[in-house]
């Protein structure tokens, strides 16, 4: 393919103009400056005039930059290689997604006994128009009914719907605020347990994306007669999760009032007075989850006196007496468990890799290591129910390293082999990347570990590197498929992504020592990381770019402002970077718990220490910057990236044409999923602004 020679780029820049207010606030004795608190206004023309603005020089400049055609090719070949989940198990039928070489998006099939498919589910179908993403599905107890939930335009406000899977034609729904719900089925398929949010007509103003409450739901009726299972005498943030035991006998419900585990438990007999009964209620930093197995005891997998967790169990009509079934590990965390015909599957992760281990579920002892496909990352572990009379002793995986897409695998307890289930459906030429885990010493002298994909084992010569991480609400990464990591490597680059404090890879103590009063630990980690990858001749200053988005955006946002010199051009992605205000938008109240309130005097000195947006000052030369931020985001507020843009246009000291800042914006897409065209479209305006900034020639 001939590429078409871009439009040169703008000898000149000209940012749109931002009116600076003399606005600032006496808060706790501090005067907190807020220059453009005007852009949090998306109704005031001026923001609407200034956003439009900001969008012209954007792509003046994305356009303009070289490699794009052939970056845009090589990321949808690289994409096409397509992905397929763990099946769910229902009566000999197995319900699972696959995403075709040519799919925009996952559809939802279900494979028959005698191993023929059907698509049941393809929001492509639904809306070719591509805004309309699967949040969730799930099956009835008797695979006769599939629940599933969709959102449109990227507004995560989850449609809840029901389909008969014999005939694929529509039951019930749509039944709207649903958002984040698990399906809990009921024996028959006509009824099940569900997660609705409260009507927001109803509610004030600043609570209209919370309230929710547990229900019970028949299929077919008007979801204004569900019965009010729980939540009514709950902190109005609280968000629910419901499983339903495979007799049909035990509701078990948890629930958390914000992103920090302040975990509650609560157990019904159904078969008795069906009244929700307390197993565990909120305690800080206490996280449980928990179900009742097919041998009929109630498992908790819990970090309750264990920070990288243990499992205990329980007679689930006593469910507050606890017994440790598998002691917590020195090195490792446990992540995850399956009752497997007698035994259990315990996923453990060391350092981020994933490893699989047999236990016996009478005693808890240890059997026997499984057996992975290398050093990856497993996802979703299935087994058969009680009505598929094949494969009792199976589990399948869903796995996945840097070079590996997503793809299941199945191990045997009769044979002791783990087997290539299926994998993901396209067949693409990788190229040769080697991977390797790094150790290095933060600045306080804690060790932290960093994943390096590159062409070399070692370094050769400094070259262009793109740095991430996350580091925040004990969330982890491990070794994962991604275009945007091939096709960086492919062009002579090396990728890394650190395992920051504030993460769960090592525990929840790991992930304390990264919250709140110690934050700072997280950006002296990645910036330690930076200084590692310079030192062992990896990368240079001049070459080395970052990227995050989320709390992965007030990662990188805090870099550039702490660090200017130590890095070349950073994409910050969806972020938060007003950290005085960030609990007045969209979910912020919930991230108080991580972050710390501006309401209390001693937290907002921890937040205006590193907040990006107040962190920002005249004659400082900053790296080029590229925010990207979705409009229809119902997590994090543009605004964020929009007065951080206008405070960087104006401060800094760097020639505009040589490291520009923009603002990079999308509508009708949100947070998370999109389809794999816009994906693609943002990872090339990303990976083309980065390589620009850092020399690298794509």
């Amino acid at each position: 393919m001939t590429e078409v020679p871009p439009t040169p780029l703008p000898a000149t820049i000209t940012y749109p103009i931002a009116e600076r207010l003399n606005i600032a606030e006496q808060l706790h004795g501090r005067t907190v400056a807020d220059p453009y608190r005007w852009l949090e206004d998306t109704a005031d023309p001026r923001t609407a005039e200034w956003s439009q603005a900001q969008d012209v020089l954007a792509r003046s400049w994305l356009d303009a930059m070289p490699g794009r055609e052939r970056l845009d090719a090589r990321l949808r070949e690289l994409m096409r290689t397509g992905s397929v989940s763990t099946p769910t198990w229902r009566a000999g039928r197995a319900f699972f997604t696959r995403r075709g070489p040519e799919q925009d998006h996952p559809v939802v099939l279900v494979r028959e006994s005698d191993g023929t498919e059907r698509v049941l589910l393809d929001v492509s179908a639904l809306d070719p128009s591509g805004r309309t993403t699967l949040d969730a599905w799930s099956p009835s107890l008797e695979g006769t009914r599939l629940a599933y939930q969709v959102s449109v335009g990227g507004n995560e406000h989850s449609l809840l719907h029901v389909i008969d899977v014999e005939t694929g034609e529509l039951v019930e729904g749509p039944i709207d605020r649903c958002r984040y719900s698990a399906i809990g089925w009921l024996p028959g398929g006509e009824e099940f347990y569900y997660v609705r949010q409260l009507d927001p007509a109803l509610l004030p103003e600043d609570e209209k994306l919370f309230h929710r409450r547990v229900w019970r739901h028949r299929v077919g009726t008007d979801p204004r007669t569900d019965l009010n299972v729980h939540g009514d005498d709950q902190a109005h943030t609280f968000y629910y999760s419901v499983t339903v035991s495979h007799d049909g006998r035990w509701l078990v419900v948890s629930g958390s009032p914000s992103t920090l585990k302040h975990d509650s438990v609560w157990i019904a007999d159904l078969h008795g007075d069906g009244a929700l009964k307390p197993v565990i209620l909120t305690e800080a930093g206490v996280q449980c989850s928990a179900s009742v197995a097919r041998d009929g005891r109630l498992y908790l997998h819990t970090n309750h006196g264990a920070p990288r967790q243990r499992l205990c169990v329980a007679d689930p009509a006593n469910p507050t007496e606890w017994t440790e079934l598998i002691a917590e590990e020195p090195d490792s965390v446990l992540d995850g468990v399956r009752w497997l015909d007698g035994d259990l599957v315990v996923l453990r992760t060391r350092h981020a890799v994933s490893e699989l281990h047999l236990h016996d579920a009478a005693t808890g002892a240890h059997k026997r290591e499984i057996p992975l496909p290398g050093t990856g990352s497993l996802h979703g572990m299935s087994v058969v129910d009680s009505q598929t009379p094949h494969d009792q002793d199976t589990v399948w995986f869903g796995w996945t390293d840097f070079v590996t897409p997503q793809s299941v695998f199945r191990y045997s307890r009769a044979t002791g082999e783990t087997v290539l289930h299926e994998a993901a459906p396209g067949r693409v030429e990788l190229p040769a990347v080697t991977t390797q885990q790094i150790a290095y010493s933060s600045k306080d002298g804690t060790t932290v570990r960093m994943f390096v994909v590159s062409g070399e084992q070692k370094p050769d010569l400094p070259r262009p590197a793109l740095l991430t991480g996350y580091g925040g609400f004990a969330i982890g990464r491990g070794p994962g498929y991604s275009a945007t990591t091939l096709a960086w490597v492919e062009a002579g680059g090396v990728w890394v992504h650190v395992s920051l404090r504030g993460g769960d890879e090592e525990g929840e103590d790991w992930h304390v020592a990264g919250m709140r009063a110690n934050k700072q630990n997280v950006f002296d980690d990645f910036h330690a990381a930076a200084e590692h990858l310079v030192r062992t001749g990896w990368t240079t200053p001049q070459q080395l770019s970052i990227m995050g988005g989320s709390n992965g955006g007030l990662l990188v946002g805090a870099a550039l402002t702490q660090r200017p010199e130590l890095y070349a051009a950073v994409v910050c992605s969806a972020p938060l970077l007003d950290m005085v205000r960030y609990e007045k938008f969209l979910l912020g109240r919930l991230w108080a718990d991580e972050y710390g309130s501006a309401s209390v005097s001693e937290e907002l000195g921890w937040l205006l220490s590193y907040s990006p947006y107040h962190q920002v000052v005249t004659d400082v030369e900053y790296p080029s910057v590229l925010f990207t931020v979705f409009e229809s985001d119902s997590r994090v507020d543009p605004n964020h990236a929009r007065k951080m843009c206008a405070a960087l246009q104006h401060a800094s000291s760097s020639d505009p044409t040589k490291h520009p800042v923009l603002i990079r914006r999308e509508t009708e897409v949100g947070h998370a999923g999109r389809s794999v065209s816009r994906t693609v479209s943002l990872a090339v305006d990303q990976l083309t602004f980065l390589a620009n900034a850092t020399g690298m020639e794509l």
